[in-house]
């Protein structure tokens, strides 16, 4: 049907639902008359969510994962290991890596890659907090930090970026290794893969 023909309101809808990631002009408009067609609770409901979304939500002081607790419920966890800390790139991450249950240790949310050529670097992305956690002070126990960054290139720079400022630090740094394919995103890694991935990381 063409917008022409269409509420403004609902053009107006189609065009706010493909904005999301992942979901393109015919997916938002299959969204948009789902919603026109549903039951009144789903949409108010929806729409009631989506405002408390980020009023209810803020980052951990500690890992920068999403929470709604100080500390997050996995840094005040004392059944973590807390020698270990993997560095991921979005906060869903965590989810995907710790739902696969081979991984005990803590999370660090970097919240994006360094990409030079998008105008991303050092500080546009959380690193100055992982430096804090890695402070003289701060957790002095951590032995080892694996960076899952995806084998792509702003994740391949980024995890060589940390290497390289880590160099000298008396932590080692590792990164996934074989079991996920060059070029993947390890949002969509299988279980196996990951172990194998995470048993087999390299020293950076």
């Amino acid at each position: 049907m063409s917008s022409e023909l269409l509420p403004g309101i609902v053009t107006d809808t189609i065009a706010s639902l493909s904005r999301l990631p992942g979901i393109g002009p015919r997916s938002a408009q299959r969204l948009a008359y789902f919603l026109l067609q549903a039951p009144e609770h789903l949409p108010r409901e929806l729409g009631d969510l989506l405002m408390r979304l980020q009023a209810e939500t803020e980052l951990c002081r500690i890992c920068c994962n999403i929470c709604d607790t100080q500390p997050c419920a996995l840094c005040s966890s004392r059944d973590r290991d807390r020698s270990v800390i993997c560095v991921v790139e979005e906060p869903q991450i965590v989810s995907v890596i710790d739902r696969m249950g081979q991984f005990n240790g803590l999370y660090h949310v970097l919240h994006g890659t360094l990409s030079p050529l998008d105008g991303r670097g050092p500080e546009d992305i959380r690193l100055k907090e992982l430096w804090r956690r890695l402070d003289v002070g701060g957790e002095a126990e951590v032995r080892e930090v694996i960076v899952a960054t995806s084998p792509d290139l702003p994740g391949q720079a980024t995890a060589q970026w940390i290497a390289d400022e880590l160099r000298n630090h008396p932590i080692k740094v590792s990164q996934l290794a074989r079991g996920l394919a060059a070029g993947s995103d390890l949002e969509y890694a299988d279980d196996v893969s990951f172990r194998f991935a995470l048993e087999g990381r390299r020293i950076l």
